[in-house]
């Protein structure tokens, strides 16, 4: 998975354009197709979104980002 980042939504083909579902997950849409995906159409990954508990954070903490693809830590 790749990190979500505004250079990666922006580096989009033409006819693609990106949402964020209800639990915080970044799909893309093709238009041209009518259809939809988790996988960058470029790269083929999916675009880490949302809070995630990591190993290497204190207890109780998360690791969070921004739809910008700042990250941020929510405790």
């Amino acid at each position: 998975m790749a990190e979500l980042s505004a250079e990666r939504l922006r580096a989009l083909p033409g006819s693609w354009s990106y949402g964020i579902s209800q639990g915080g997950r970044v799909f893309f849409i093709n238009e041209e197709a009518k259809s939809t995906t988790w996988l960058h159409p470029l790269t083929g990954e999916a675009v880490i979104t949302g809070h995630r508990r990591s190993a290497d954070l204190p207890t109780g903490w998360e690791e969070a980002y921004t739809f910008e693809g700042a990250r941020y830590y929510v405790n």
